[in-house]
């Protein structure tokens, strides 16, 4: 047995052969099988892809050769054979291992990502590079058959299919992404998977055909016919060919000698290839090989034994559960509600919907842009669809919210799920900027329930509202458990609400971080300083009534969020008093400082960053502080 954690560096499996590669293939899935059970993560994508990455990992030599991985989420397996496997105790944890492919952890990693179908366009860029230097190193994207569905990869495709770019293009087809996949890209997949014969049978003719003796053009001519005559044949509508590229395959991408021999094929062709791997999601492990649902693409901890996942203890609903619960539960009324999903219909928890309204459901596969603008083409006909999309991939639609449904005013509900930090995926999915990218947008209105409760009402509020576009955002994870009215009611737009009254100065807030807020209005009140929270829970409109109010008291403000301080909602109140008749209020804030916050325990990101209840009491006494200094002044 091979102690994993030895590995420096991947040189030394070129020379293993195909019995020392397959052992060292298991020895991985038992490793990662073992280190996830305790830190969760995600199994399915990496053991799907062990003989892959071994196989890469032989036939090319990084870092001088390239290895992009989509999504980034399948790097496990390259991360060991790149010396980390000592680290994996750390996975996704406060300082310790990535997720993803990460830059500042190995020269290996050439390519950082978190959001799909980014590889082949950055690939083509390495690859220009590349050319442009006269240099010779292979750039080879592995890029997954769900990822293809995204826009930016097909842009990718045309382009480096038009340039005829040096590059070898590995297709990972497990026939899912995070859930299932969809759309006629996938069944183009689904008939190239029935065509192993293709390449057999065009190898096999050009052999014959290059045994004639030639007989000027016409032959030669009508051999290419003959070629292309079959290549239509057995392959149906041959869609990677017509776009430039050579297409091999279909591979097992479990057996190592049909993984060599393509490879070296494709290493002697000249122009765009693209090698078409089959492998099974969650192979060695029988719980994720299983799920056809997406269950274990990326998970908490499990027991190894039976496959089930260790609990958390909240009796609280899910947010993403509450929210589209209501959603269904208001839609058996109002036929005009309908649900779009950019592929996530299981972290969503949107399953229930689409089995109870199937022609009111679509999953359009990872395709944000394509997902909101459909949104605003229902809603000029007097649909009111629910967008339910992660805050981080809605950054990928931006212009089609701004452009298709803010510009036009249209009825379009989004539902912002995972606002906030999320934690262990990390930067690139920490859900902190939409307030910032969205508070421009004219029109929109944009709101943050402070629990559940007043969460199912939003819902109601957002459905009835048709004046235009609503966002709302709510977090990862679990409501706090708070009692749930039977009866919606629609919350009135821009109003806030006080939950804590104070005479010294006022918090103002919403979402998550209120339980901080009111915890350090109770501390302060101990040293005799008496705080007002609110709930702003209409991040734009503001209720300028109430603001006003404040204004008027002369009372200083703290504006706390678990999102950018840059164009926030404390950017918002800022503005608004910078506009009033009380433009030298004191005014601070806290949030997100200007920079990436990468991955680890949200408590411990939020400690980090100065966004705890303690740091808010000490803010709040030198807010306090400052106030009296500039009052002794006058």
């Amino acid at each position: 047995m091979m102690d994993l954690t030895e590995i420096t560096n991947p040189s030394f499996i070129k020379k293993l052969d195909k019995e020392q590669m397959m052992e060292l293939a298991e020895e991985i899935r038992v490793f990662l099988i073992e280190k996830l059970s305790v830190t969760g993560g995600h199994l399915g994508p990496n053991l799907g892809v062990v003989e892959l990455t071994i196989a890469l990992h032989k036939l090319f030599d990084s870092p001088n050769d390239k290895f992009l991985w989509d999504v980034g989420h399948q790097a496990y397996v390259h991360k060991i054979l790149t010396g980390r496997a000592g680290d994996f105790g750390t996975l996704r944890q406060f300082k310790g291992l990535c997720g993803f492919p990460k830059m500042i952890e190995s020269e290996h990693d050439v390519w950082e990502t978190g959001h799909s179908s980014t590889s082949l366009s950055a690939a083509m860029g390495m690859a220009a590079a590349r050319d442009i230097k006269e240099e010779t190193n292979y750039v080879i994207p592995v890029i997954g058959d769900g990822a293809l569905t995204g826009g930016m990869a097909l842009e990718a495709l045309n382009h480096i299919g038009h340039k005829k770019t040096n590059m070898i293009v590995i297709l990972n087809d497990n026939e899912m992404s995070i859930a299932p996949n969809v759309g006629a890209l996938h069944s183009v997949l689904g008939k190239l998977r029935t065509a192993g014969k293709y390449n057999t049978a065009k190898d096999e003719l050009e052999y014959i055909l290059k045994k004639i003796p030639a007989i000027g053009g016409t032959i030669a001519a009508a051999a290419e016919r003959v070629k292309d005559s079959l290549k239509y044949l057995l392959v149906s509508g041959v869609f990677f060919e017509e776009l430039g590229f050579t297409y091999l395959g279909p591979v097992d991408g479990h057996d190592f000698t049909e993984l060599e021999r393509n490879i070296q094929y494709a290493k002697k062709m000249e122009g765009p290839v693209i090698l078409h791997v089959i492998t099974k999601k969650g192979k060695g492990y029988l719980p994720a090989e299983a799920d056809k649902i997406g269950t274990w693409h990326g998970t908490g901890p499990y027991k190894i034994e039976t496959g089930d996942f260790v609990k958390t203890s909240s009796v609280a609903p899910s947010w993403s559960g509450l929210v589209a619960e209501t959603v269904r539960k208001i839609a058996r009324n109002d036929k005009r509600v309908a649900v779009i999903t950019p592929a996530m219909p299981v972290g969503s928890k949107l399953e229930s919907f689409a089995t109870e309204f199937p022609n009111r459901f679509f999953d359009v596969g990872i395709a944000e842009q394509h997902a909101a603008t459909m949104a605003a083409g229902l809603a000029t006909q007097g649909m009111k669809p629910f967008l339910a999309i992660y805050s981080t991939f809605l950054q990928r639609a931006y212009d089609q919210v701004l452009h298709d449904i803010s510009r036009q005013n249209l009825n379009v509900f989004i539902g912002i799920d995972r606002a906030g930090l999320v934690g262990a995926d990390g930067e690139t999915h920490q859900g902190v900027f939409d307030i910032s990218f969205l508070r421009s947008m004219p029109n929109l209105v944009i709101m943050m329930p402070k629990d559940e409760n007043e969460g199912q009402h939003m819902v109601k509020t957002a459905i009835d509202y048709d004046c235009g576009p609503i966002a709302m955002r709510y977090p990862r994870g679990n409501g706090i458990g708070v009692p749930m009215d039977e009866t919606l009611r629609p919350i009135p737009i821009g109003s806030w609400e006080v939950l804590r009254e104070g005479n010294d100065a006022v918090i103002l807030t919403f979402g998550t971080t209120i339980p901080m807020a009111l915890e350090a209005a109770e501390i302060l009140a101990t040293d005799g300083i008496y705080v007002k929270v609110v709930n702003a829970r209409f991040i734009k409109p503001l209720d300028t009534e109430m603001l006003d109010g404040m204004l008027a008291t002369g009372m200083p403000i703290m504006t706390l969020e678990e999102a950018v301080l840059a164009g926030g909602f404390g950017s918002a109140i800022l503005e608004y008093t910078h506009d009033s008749i009380f433009p030298t209020q004191l005014i601070r804030r806290m949030g997100i400082p200007d920079q990436f916050i990468e991955h680890g325990n949200v408590e411990a990101l939020l400690d980090e960053i100065g966004i705890t209840a303690g740091h808010l009491v000490e803010n709040m006494k030198a807010l306090i502080h400052d106030q009296v200094a500039e009052r002794e002044k006058v």
